[in-house]
């Protein structure tokens, strides 16, 4: 089972991820459990604060160490009460400034048992709680968000459909987009004929070998069209330069 403890000032927002579609289904399943600790739990004052102006000025708030530090402490010890091995556990912080999260790093984060993600919100939260608590910071994007809670979504769901059973098909996930380095080819289902369109006849063959042939080669075209730069990346066999090059001069042909 995979374990996430996340440390949100907003924990109803992760009902998107535990109550509905694949992810709330692997939770209903016993294939992922997700805590939501709130900081405003650890605070001291009336007002349950958990920002303050930031040192030297400057616009907006920071969340303050102190709550942050002592919601974490809280989710080590949910991990640790499911009999999580804090050792292995992995405390992350989604933000802008870190590693970019792809497939690779998906796959990399696959391997764990146990996450705590830390969500921030405002300007960010104090340095001196990353130096001390965090491991690792992943973005989903360069760009800002209004807090980290849809990037730990992104998260949590990436990781959940990568779980045996997670999927109806066990097939779907290896056959996702960058699995493999590549695009997705182009998918269809019915009607055959669709506003003047009609699904390829390759499909409607049953020629199981042709289909797999015409998919490589669309996944191939797609990603020399749209992610040119993962094809950089990818030692192809002459088969599938043979592909690529066929579905190229066809689309030079069409120009």
């Amino acid at each position: 089972m995979l374990r996430i403890a996340v440390v949100t000032l907003f924990p109803e927002m992760f009902d998107a991820v535990t109550r509905y579609g694949i992810t709330g289904r692997a939770v209903d399943r016993g294939l992922v459990e997700v805590h939501c600790i709130n900081p405003r739990n650890f605070t001291s004052d009336r007002h349950q604060t958990v920002d303050a102006r930031p040192y030297g000025g400057g616009p907006g708030m920071v969340m303050m160490p102190g709550p942050l530090a002592a919601a974490t402490a809280a989710a080590k010890d949910w991990l640790s009460g499911r009999g999580a091995n804090l050792a292995t556990a992995r405390v992350i912080y989604l933000s802008p400034q870190g590693k970019p999260l792809n497939h690779t790093g998906v796959a990399k984060l696959g391997t764990l048992e146990s996450l705590i993600l830390i969500a921030g919100r405002y300007e960010g939260v104090d340095e001196r709680f990353i130096d001390a608590e965090v491991d690792e910071e992943w973005s989903i994007g360069d760009y800002v968000l209004s807090g980290g809670e849809l990037p730990a979504m992104v998260m949590i769901d990436a990781l959940t459909r990568r779980l045996p059973g997670a999927l109806g098909d066990a097939e779907s996930a290896e056959q996702d987009s960058f699995v493999k380095g590549l695009l997705d080819c182009p998918h269809y289902t019915r009607p055959e004929a669709f506003a003047g369109r009609r699904v390829p006849s390759v499909l409607l063959s049953g020629d199981h070998k042709r289909i797999e042939r015409w998919r490589l080669q669309q996944s191939l075209g797609r990603t020399w069209e749209r992610r040119p730069e993962l094809l950089q990346s990818i030692q192809l066999d002459s088969a599938s330069e043979a592909l690529l090059q066929a579905y190229q001069a066809e689309r030079e042909t069409e120009q």
